[in-house]
């Protein structure tokens, strides 16, 4: 039953909404008309679509969606702007114990 779909909406408060759905449009206008009273976007319209990502199977796109809810706001611009070298950068550990920041010897 695809396509199914990643969408990033921008809520009027500009925090990003990540979902999951198999009609883009639908799942705009129920965001817009409050339709599921409780969700984080009920309080936060209007919203606009930013971005959005099909896949061939369900399950690809919900392990993708559970991903991107992780993700910083600067690595989700960085993916609707297509700057896969900065995703890439933003993505890499900087915890000062990752191994490429310890001194030469340590463990």
């Amino acid at each position: 039953m695809g396509p199914y779909y990643i969408c990033i909406l921008e809520c009027s408060d500009k925090s990003f909404y990540t979902g999951f759905t198999n009609d883009v449009d639908r799942r705009l206008v129920e965001g817009q008309t409050g339709f599921y009273e409780n969700a984080y976007t009920s309080t936060r319209r209007p919203m606009k679509l930013l971005y959005h990502l099909q896949f061939p199977k369900a399950h690809e796109a919900l392990k993708f969606e559970r991903q991107l809810k992780g993700w910083s706001r600067a690595k989700k611009i960085a993916l609707m702007n297509g700057k896969f070298n900065t995703l890439q950068i933003l993505s890499e550990c900087r915890n000062y114990t990752h191994s490429k920041y310890k001194p030469d010897g340590c463990p």
